[in-house]
């Protein structure tokens, strides 16, 4: 992994421009919606333990009391590289940002509405503690996870029309470079912002849930098994659990959707190079040159899984000209690295369900512990290759057949400093956070008068 890191520092040093600005803008993205999944999923565990605590369960209620302090400083924290992005966003690509603002600009007002409608409650929920009633303060909490998915969700609007632009006249565009006919709610409301939008809340969900109950998986290993720990791992393991089998649903209306509207880039998921009918579906292996080798073929499986019909024909990478296909081996990859990962965590899930309805208990076998420490990080991983998935496969366009992104990036000279300053102000953030959050959890387990340390 270091050497990959490493490699992959060299090689946005001594590439172009457009290289150092795709790897910038790869980094920020790929650093914050791990910390934005956060800003979705802990505000539900919070209040589910906060209800729990109202009812009378003091472990549930001091678990959401430290909840919520660890959530302010990765709200805190997201809200810093999100800062980030959107200054990236006008600084790297003002050649799509000029040319299609009036378009797609809707979303990210939209959102900072409901990030400080976020950040307003959130601050009033910290502030409420031990100030109002029990029900007052609960309800106060309620909008921040509301706003919290709703922020997430417009701003996926935004890369859904990267990926199926339209709001405008695109054949005037083409013709004219005149960008006229602008409708933002229609660029908004593209035809793939119900999957994708829908596709990233879960997948937070499922980072957030699995993240959190890692943590606690890790202290049951070490033989920290209070209630107030097993409670910590129970209520965002839920979350993440129920948030998985849909997410599998999700992902296969995913995948039809790019078989019916991206076909590149679904014959980049699969590494289909020759166009045909009842293609088999391949899992595992490599591509190498236009083969994928060393891989399990089921015979008309992709087929079916893109349309029902094991005959159905799947249009290959054969007739598109070479500078107009996507890196094949690293999304075909990234692609069989992201649907590995979520039927592990939905087979951790299942076997979680099965313990939990034999004895209302989790499973005891040291082997479902480690997975489950394990599910965070892993889940993580899953998220980011979703994201290599999304963007890599829309490639060479930034904008789906519309804008290549050559014509998008900026002619500033200095990019490649800027990526290094990045990287410096990231490994720093990412070192303060941990700093923090380190701290955090040894002052709280010093005021620890119950025996647990959750």
């Amino acid at each position: 992994m270091a050497m990959a890191i490493v490699g992959f520092l060299a090689e946005a040093a001594s590439g172009g421009d457009l290289l150092a600005a795709r790897q910038q803008m790869a980094l920020s993205l790929g650093w914050h919606i791990v910390v934005a999944s956060f800003g979705v999923a802990f505000p539900i565990f919070i209040l589910l333990a906060e209800w729990r605590g109202t009812r009378g369960d003091e472990d549930a209620m001091e678990l959401a009391r430290r909840w919520s302090k660890t959530f302010a400083v990765l709200f805190a924290v997201g809200a810093v590289s999100g800062t980030i992005l959107s200054f990236e966003l006008g600084m790297l690509w003002p050649g799509m940002v000029g040319t299609f603002g009036d378009v797609w600009g809707l979303p990210f007002a939209i959102e900072g509405v409901a990030f400080f409608l976020e950040a307003i409650f959130l601050g009033i929920y910290l502030y409420g503690w031990d100030r109002f009633s029990a029900k007052a303060h609960l309800a106060v909490g309620l909008p921040i996870p509301v706003a919290g998915a709703a922020s997430a969700f417009i701003v996926v609007t935004a890369n859904a029309w990267m990926n199926h632009p339209t709001g405008f006249d695109a054949a005037t565009y083409a013709a004219t470079g005149r960008v006229i006919a602008v409708d933002p709610w229609a660029a908004m409301f593209n035809r793939g912002t119900p999957v994708q939008g829908i596709h990233m809340i879960l997948a937070a969900l499922m980072v957030g849930g699995f993240a959190v109950s890692s943590v606690y998986a890790w202290a049951w290993l070490r033989g920290r098994r209070d209630r107030r720990h097993q409670l910590g791992f129970v209520i965002p393991f839920v979350v993440g659990l129920a948030a998985a089998p849909v997410q599998v649903v999700v992902g296969d209306w995913a995948a039809r959707f790019a078989y019916n509207h991206q076909p590149i880039k679904f014959a980049a998921l699969e590494a289909v190079y020759e166009t045909e009918a009842g293609a088999p579906l391949s899992i595992g292996g490599w591509v190498s040159g236009e083969q994928v080798r060393f891989a399990l073929e089921i015979p008309g499986a992709l087929s079916w899984l893109a349309t029902g019909d094991r005959d159905a024909v799947v249009v290959g990478l054969g007739g598109v000209p070479p500078d107009e296909r996507p890196p094949v081996p690293v999304v075909r990859m990234a692609f069989q690295v992201m649907v590995g990962i979520g039927f592990l965590l939905v087979l951790a899930g299942a076997w979680f369900g099965v313990a939990w309805w034999r004895r209302r208990s989790p499973p005891v076998s040291r082997w479902f512990w480690r997975l489950a420490w394990v599910a965070g990080p892993l889940a993580a991983v899953a998220l980011e290759a979703g994201w290599v998935v999304t963007e890599l496969g829309r490639q060479p366009w930034i904008v789906y057949q519309v804008m290549r992104i050559e014509e998008a990036v900026t002619p500033a000279p200095g990019i490649r400093v800027g990526f290094w300053v990045v990287t410096v102000a990231y490994t720093a953030l990412t070192a303060a956070t941990v700093f923090v959050l380190t701290r955090l959890g040894r002052s709280l387990r010093t005021l620890d008068v119950g025996g647990g340390d959750g």
